[in-house]
């Protein structure tokens, strides 16, 4: 493929995804955002956006001028002008039932009956001659697709109880749970602030916790009631669900700390394409092996990962977590 066709099908593509930005918005969209993405440059060719604008106008008369009292312009492309252009294509059909397996597979049952009802309605929208072209390469797709068998625990969580949650999450509403403790296997009631949910090989509730005053996490099969108490609560803007999850390797939270790694030669090239953690830093030492640096808790979940890598990885820091780890290391016959 030449680079003069490359420009051509490049500027084509873009140039068709425009009208289905303006018409994506109810105030409508500037220029400024239209263009917005496309200034740089591909194969030595720069964008001119006078020319694009021109170009999309002709083909688009229909668009209109949204009065938002701005100085600056802004467009739309009324419903119902653009359907023909948005199409589905087998991939991202495909992506979308890889997504439902997903949460199957890790029992999150009402987010992939959402998901498949999401994908029934974009099926029902598509035009019969696009259906038929891509339904071929859908199945080939999905024939191809396979999801290995994660080990690890599939919780039974009670689809009433998640729903109740979620619901609770969006209303910023208090809520009365009754949770079971996995250790002690007490029962016991308490009135939180639910603000979101963590998914690892265990799902949690993560919710402020008005008795310990403090944020908690609470299994979400181990959640047996929920109980709305009709009392709104203020979310905490400052705080970050993000955030609040990096501090952490893995869901077990404590107090964060350093962390160094040093990984053998044998295995350094697959350390580069491991993401351990969000905030890591690799270094490639003289001999070949990687130190792998980062901050967070979680010394367990640490050492539980750890020990797949056998005599691959020596912990360096901190001493703690070198004491569960150095002196347990199996001699592998393979690598993860």
């Amino acid at each position: 493929m030449n680079n003069n066709f490359k420009v051509r099908l490049y500027r084509a593509t873009r140039t068709a995804r425009r009208p289905i930005e303006i018409g994506h918005g109810y105030a409508g969209v500037s220029r400024r955002h239209i263009f917005d993405g496309y200034s740089g440059t591909l194969w030595g060719w720069a964008p001119h956006s006078d020319a694009d604008a021109r170009h999309c106008n002709a083909r688009f008369p229909q668009a209109d001028e949204v009065d938002t009292g701005e100085k600056t312009k802004r467009w739309r492309i009324p419903p119902g002008v653009i359907d023909r252009l948005i199409s589905f294509s087998a991939d991202e059909l495909g992506d979308l039932e890889v997504a439902i397996d997903l949460l199957r597979r890790d029992n999150l049952n009402d987010g992939a009956s959402r998901l498949e009802d999401l994908s029934r309605k974009l099926k029902a929208v598509m035009d019969v001659n696009a259906t038929r072209r891509v339904e071929p390469d859908l199945e080939a797709l999905l024939q191809a697709e396979g999801l290995a068998m994660r080990p690890g625990p599939r919780p039974r969580i009670s689809v009433l109880v998640l729903e109740e949650l979620r619901q609770a999450i969006k209303a910023c509403e208090k809520i009365y749970i009754r949770h079971r403790n996995r250790v002690t296997n007490r029962l016991r009631g308490r009135t939180v602030c639910p603000y979101g949910f963590l998914y690892g090989n265990r799902h949690y509730l993560l919710a402020y916790d008005e008795g310990a005053k403090d944020f908690r996490k609470f299994t979400l099969s181990n959640i047996e009631e929920v109980h709305g108490t009709e009392e709104m609560f203020e979310r905490d803007l400052s705080f970050s669900l993000a955030e609040y999850a990096e501090e952490s390797f893995g869901v077990y939270n404590e107090e964060p700390f350093d962390v160094v790694w040093k990984f053998s030669p044998k295995v350094s090239q697959d350390i580069r394409q491991y993401q351990f953690h969000p905030n890591q830093e690799v270094e490639i030492e003289a001999d070949g092996s990687a130190l792998v640096r980062f901050r967070a808790g979680g010394a367990l979940e640490m050492a539980w990962h750890l020990y797949q890598w056998g005599r691959n990885v020596e912990v360096l820091e901190p001493k703690r977590l070198a004491k569960m780890v150095n002196d347990n290391r199996p001699n592998w016959p393979g690598n993860p």
